[in-house]
């Protein structure tokens, strides 16, 4: 008979997955979102004053974080003291029944309270054990991980920001959210595995390793060609163009990767013949000589403004793009018929959202609940725990 208590595994691709979710701040809940989105039941287990992001405000809806609010949805919250004994107790019962359990405390920092992997696994040898950290569990397990840091140590701030400036971060925590993405992909590729096998096994994902993968061509160029790449504002080091470019009003986005688009360009410009120019002709010669290049560019592109160029270039396949606002973004996201904003909840708990990126053709993501309130569903979990388990839950 199944426990009419349980949580409830609605559809998606992931229905009947259940994840135990004892991650906080970004990284984690932003991998477990993702999985929430696509049926997955989460069950977040927050401190007695809950996950840190609550308190960051502002901006608020409400009198509650819109931090917290983005990367919660779609999970019931259990408040669970680790140095309690009954309250650990729960917790590792819902370790013992989790199909995924995701952490991001410091490397080792479970296994005083018998949530490591080695004492989940021992008790659920099925179990997708997922641990997100700044810097891996060897000779950097005890540096604290926090994004700023990994983008100043990955090298990442030195190629943000004007040639002669300073170095700067991101305008998001770029790597976190890498991780969280390198994190949903570790554990469906171990449940691949484990539909198998029936083994579980331990996902790793660091902050640091994330970052530089992440930093593809810069860090192919230092590890593949001995380069070290330098900061170059919005120029890019191996392709013209490609970066903000001055129109009549404001700047636009001018990528043509290719000659085909650099040809298209130029006709949409009026000037077909420098595409013929031999000191054109290839990406190799554009890049060269981008400085005898640009003033021509520029010079025809201050003939109209920015949107009257957007949608004459992308009409003809030109990679390009206006300068945009975060509201702007998603102005553009509607006008792609990208419906960028979902709903969640109902009446006074209905908060805005934004899409999950992934859209299923068999399994659509679904959007069940909420961001939910600390410990909002404690009492129907602790219930739940304290019987005894139904094969059919």
């Amino acid at each position: 008979m199944t426990d009419d208590t349980a949580p409830d595994r609605g559809g998606g691709p992931l229905s009947g997955v259940l994840v135990a979710d004892f991650s906080r701040v970004l990284a984690g809940p932003y991998a477990t979102m993702l999985l929430a989105d696509m049926g997955a039941e989460v069950v977040k287990v927050e401190g007695p004053k809950g996950d840190d992001t609550r308190t960051w405000m502002p901006p608020v809806r409400g009198d509650v974080s819109t931090y917290y609010l983005g990367v919660n949805r779609g999970k019931r919250s259990i408040a669970l003291d680790l140095r309690d004994e009954e309250d650990a107790r729960v917790a590792r019962e819902l370790a013992r029944r989790a199909d995924v359990l995701v952490e991001n405390f410091k490397p080792g920092g479970l296994a005083k309270f018998g949530l490591d992997y080695a004492a989940v696994s021992a008790a659920n040898p099925g179990v997708v054990y997922a641990s997100i950290s700044g810097f891996g569990s060897g000779a950097g397990r005890d540096v604290p991980g926090y994004d700023l840091m990994v983008q100043a140590i990955s090298g990442l701030m030195s190629l943000t920001g004007d040639p002669d400036g300073p170095p700067y971060r991101a305008g998001i925590s770029v790597f976190d959210v890498m991780a969280g993405n390198h994190a949903v992909i570790g554990i469906l590729a171990a449940l691949r595995h484990r539909d198998k096998t029936g083994q579980g096994q331990h996902v790793e994902v660091n902050l640091l390793s994330s970052a530089l993968t992440g930093l593809v061509n810069h860090s192919s160029a230092y590890v593949a060609g001995g380069v070290v790449p330098y900061r170059m504002g919005n120029a890019h080091p191996s392709v013209f163009p490609y970066e903000p470019l001055p129109t009549a009003d404001n700047d636009l986005i001018v990528a043509a990767g290719n000659d085909g688009q650099f040809r298209k360009l130029c006709q949409v410009l009026g000037i077909p013949e420098v595409a013929d120019d031999p000191r054109f002709a290839r990406m190799a010669d554009r890049t060269a000589r981008r400085e005898e290049l640009r003033p021509i560019l520029v010079e025809r592109l201050a003939t109209r403004g920015a949107l009257e160029w957007f949608d004459l270039l992308v009409a003809a396949g030109v990679p390009c793009g206006p300068i945009n606002t975060i509201d702007g973004g998603f102005a553009m996201a509607e006008r792609f018929g990208l419906d960028p904003i979902v709903e969640v909840g109902e009446g006074d708990r209905a908060v805005p959202t934004t899409r999950h990126p992934i859209r299923f053709s068999a399994t659509p993501v679904t959007y069940r609940l909420p961001p939910p309130e600390l410990d909002e569903h404690g009492d129907e979990l602790r219930t739940w725990l304290s019987r005894e388990e139904d094969d059919d839950v």
